[in-house]
């Protein structure tokens, strides 16, 4: 078995996270600063909680160089909540929104809608999800209160290469690809995402949400999901998830130490071409399923075995990986197969060992 610093952890969430944040935060568990307790310990309302929201608040619109008229709002209940919050928060305005379903998570979010308004398809479910229709292709509502799309699949592995265009607010799921690419906050009205991916523990979410878009909630929409209300609140409408957040806070650090966002785009680039390569030279014993223009940085699914896939080979795949200390490597139980999720604190070194080992696994397997 391996240390903490020699386990390979490809999870697609809750994920990896950094080492030296993990460090940071064993030093201070027991006692926060000068505060003699642990932030585990501590009033949501002390000053001491205050500086770390407000910290982490900031680093978001740092690192995404995030607008002066957008709000950042912490939430609870993941990106799950988040589908209905965003329908009971925006669909009122005209009663329906227009969803672009690619995979698990959009069509979950579309499903969520639909208990609040109407919901359009831009265009039909596909029988599976591997690719993303041609936007000359979609149909869209000119009465859309928005438009809706998941920027990556966690699940399916297919990721957007490009911001949808539209004359509405555009909402977008970002759970498993915030702060891993440059982006232009502005054409966007809402951007949300559970932090248990890229960005720090499972328990918090983000939402960066438009100031026009903010005090337009349904009747029904609780308070905890209120925009209008969290954003007034300065997201203490309620107990927050402290320590989630704090953790998420040391991870904002982290990737500005790291280099900032640009530096998370290039070793994501780097890190899913690596593995995508080993699975095109591997003359089809490696076979990931999705077209290859819209295949993600972040969650790559794949089979073993020639012929779509050998499941008794994929079992023995995982045990040889896990006896090499790399964990989390099996597919989602909806998709099967495996899957690598290769989020910020997957370095270019564990892609390298585990492309090492496909190599190796390869050469005893392959004939």
């Amino acid at each position: 078995m391996g240390g903490a610093n020699t386990v390979l952890n490809f999870g697609a969430g809750p994920a990896k996270l950094p080492t030296e944040v993990l460090k940071e935060v064993q030093d201070e568990l027991l006692q926060y600063g000068k505060t003699e307790i642990s932030v585990m310990e501590m009033s949501h309302r002390s000053k001491e909680f205050g500086q770390i929201n407000k910290d982490a608040q900031q680093a978001i619109r740092e690192l995404l160089n995030v607008p002066d008229n957008y709000k950042i709002m912490f939430l609870q209940g993941g990106g799950t909540g988040l589908f209905a919050a965003v329908a009971m928060n925006l669909m009122g305005r005209t009663g329906e929104a227009d969803y672009i379903v690619t995979g698990t998570w959009s069509a979950k979010a579309a499903k969520e809608g639909a208990k609040y308004g109407k919901v359009n398809l831009v265009y039909p479910k596909p029988e599976n999800y591997r690719d993303i229709a041609d936007q000359s292709t979609w149909k869209l509502s000119p009465n859309a209160s928005y438009l809706y799309y998941c920027a990556n699949e966690t699940v399916d592995g297919v990721e957007f290469p490009f911001i949808p265009e539209t004359n509405v607010p555009l909402v977008t799921d970002m759970s498993s690809s915030i702060m891993t690419r440059k982006l232009d906050v502005s054409k966007f009205g809402v951007i949300f995402g559970g932090a248990q991916k890229n960005i720090g523990p499972a328990g918090v979410t983000v939402a960066i949400v438009r100031e026009d878009l903010i005090g337009n909630a349904m009747t029904i929409c609780p308070s905890i999901f209120d925009f209008k209300n969290i954003a007034d609140n300065n997201s203490l409408h309620n107990t927050p998830s402290t320590f989630p957040l704090y953790v998420m806070g040391r991870v904002f650090e982290w990737i500005k130490r790291s280099g900032g966002v640009d530096e998370m785009e290039k070793q994501a680039i780097a890190k899913s071409e690596l593995l995508y390569r080993t699975m095109e030279e591997s003359n089809g014993f490696y076979w990931c399923p999705i077209n290859p223009r819209v295949r993600s940085r972040m969650n790559v699914p794949f089979r073993v075995g020639f012929n779509g896939g050998d499941e008794k080979l994929e079992d023995i795949f995982l045990q040889e990986a896990e006896k090499r200390s790399m964990y989390q490597l099996k597919g989602h139980r909806t998709v099967g197969g495996l899957r690598a999720s290769l989020y910020n604190a997957v370095s270019y070194k564990d892609v390298e060992i585990l492309t090492n080992f496909m190599k190796e696994f390869q050469k005893h397997h392959g004939n």
